[in-house]
């Protein structure tokens, strides 16, 4: 299958869109006020040890205090083996003979802050790149287990016999037919960085950055594999170079395919991306059957419910069960992507009697599933018929980033940020402003939004008001709910 990625760049947000097919199966926001912060480098500061859950809290300079478990502490001159494709499984040792209260010690963060919980670290420091991820504290060689050919993997293997040093190191799926001159940049590219970080090292201060991951664009040409990319195109001409130059030195087969796309209909007018991310926002999905799909998320797992809807089939009852699950896989794996919902999952196909049409469903399920990048597992039907899964979560959901809870509601649902609604009438403005004439643009919005628009997003109102060169005046309008907005051309 092969993959469009679109990229939409503003001075305080980044947006990649990943389109197979014509149709929208993920999206990634990066905010400069809330950027990603996996794959950063901290020497982070003891605050409290819990050997009840052999587990540490460690202070990096964040709001929370991070959370680091025994068993992603290497003890220090311990420098375990590898095995093909992950790490080897060991026994953590207690957690107080590995850490004590107020010590200084290095850690990565692997998954960001997600709710109220802080940031998950891990000792075990890795810097990836296109074909390989160096573990300084590891030792051996392992290789993706994605790559399947056994002389590819031999290949592999005797390529870097020569080129690795100390340390250990993985081949990445992306390494599947790399030549040898390539993956020798990529270690001597790894080799260099990890000196600087090295460098850097003795003179940061507790609690403070040592190492900072790639922007959120450029990790998508680096993770993603080059086969399946057909194309990528960047609003931002800014954006564009940097990838290209990007590309030109670390993925030279892809730089022909990185487009600017200067055109006046915004980028993610494209494909309806805009319309499919406020649906993802929705708890009811509707299939194309009749037939929808009610998600509910929650802190502690996720759970989907499936309905026949208006869908009656056309045989039996049994028939038209059947083929709403079938469509209601695909969807529910399609939507997993998108919504980046992770942890617990549980799914409740309609009742099936045939364990045949069980099956099938289940194995519908995992053929969805086949092309997410994330790591899951399926479980078999349950006696009460339902499907658990879980899912690899780095990182928050779409709902998490782009909603806060609702202040009417108690929390039981959510609206827009601020900054989102904010957002929202920056890119409503830069479309109005290409299409049509106008000698200025009134902004009608709640208190809190043009409050926010005046204070926290100023600068970026000032910004695009030079860019646009008409001026933009701001009205409160008090029945406006925080999502509500009119942008007025005079």
């Amino acid at each position: 299958m092969r993959d469009e990625i679109l990229i939409n760049v503003t001075p305080r947000e980044t947006r990649v869109a990943i389109v197979e097919n014509g149709l929208l199966q993920e999206i990634h926001i990066e905010r400069a006020s809330r950027l990603g912060l996996v794959g950063n480098i901290y020497k982070g500061k003891v605050k409290r040890v819990l050997p009840g859950i052999q587990a540490a809290f460690v202070d990096i300079g964040l709001e929370r205090t991070a959370f680091l478990h025994a068993a992603d502490i290497v003890p220090t001159g311990d420098t375990p083996a590898m095995i093909e494709g992950d790490t080897a499984k060991r026994q953590p040792e207690d957690i107080s003979k590995l850490v004590n209260d107020g010590q200084e010690i290095l850690v990565q963060v692997i998954k960001d802050p997600l709710g109220s919980k802080g940031a998950r670290l891990t000792t075990q420091l890795s810097i990836p790149s296109r074909y390989v991820v160096y573990m300084p504290a590891m030792n051996n060689l392992g290789i993706s287990q994605k790559i399947e050919d056994e002389d590819e993997r031999q290949r592999l293997r005797d390529t870097v016999a020569d080129l690795i040093e100390e340390g250990g190191y993985i081949m990445r799926t992306a390494a599947d037919g790399a030549s040898a001159d390539e993956l020798r940049d990529d270690i001597g590219f790894l080799h260099k960085l990890w000196q600087q970080i090295e460098e850097r090292i003795p003179t940061t201060v507790s609690g403070q950055l040592v190492y900072i991951a790639m922007p959120l664009d450029v990790r998508m040409l680096r993770d993603l594999p080059l086969s399946a990319i057909d194309r990528i195109r960047v609003d931002s001409r800014e954006a564009w170079q940097r990838l290209r130059d990007f590309s030109e030195k670390f993925i030279p087969g892809l730089v022909e395919r990185i487009e600017h796309y200067p055109g006046e209909r915004p980028i993610f007018d494209l494909y309806s991306i805009e319309d499919e991310i406020q649906k993802a926002l929705e708890s009811k999905v509707q299939l194309k059957s009749g037939g929808h799909l009610n998600i509910d998320q929650t802190e502690s797992m996720t759970t989907i419910d499936v309905n026949t809807g208006a869908f009656v089939g056309h045989r039996n009852l049994e028939e038209t069960i059947f083929k709403t699950n079938l469509e209601a896989s695909q969807a529910i794996a399609r939507q997993l992507r998108l919504r980046n919902l992770g942890g617990i999952i549980i799914i409740d196909f309609i009742d099936m009697i045939d364990d045949e049409h069980k099956r099938q469903v289940l194995r519908s399920l995992e053929k969805g599933m086949a092309g997410d990048r994330a790591r899951h597992h399926i479980c078999e039907v349950s006696p009460l018929g339902l499907v658990e899964m879980t899912r690899e979560r780095t990182r928050e959901s779409l709902e998490h980033i782009l909603c806060e809870s609702c202040p009417v509601c108690s929390g039981r649902g959510s609206v827009k940020t601020r900054q989102t609604t904010s957002y929202e009438i920056f890119r409503e403005i830069i479309r109005e402003s290409r299409l049509f004439e106008a000698e200025q643009f009134l902004v009608l919005a709640s208190q809190d939004v043009v409050a926010t628009l005046l204070d926290d997003e100023s600068e970026s109102l000032a910004e695009l008001e030079s860019f646009i060169g008409k001026p933009i005046k701001l009205q409160v309008e008090v029945g406006y709910s925080q999502e509500v907005y009119d942008v007025v051309m005079l």
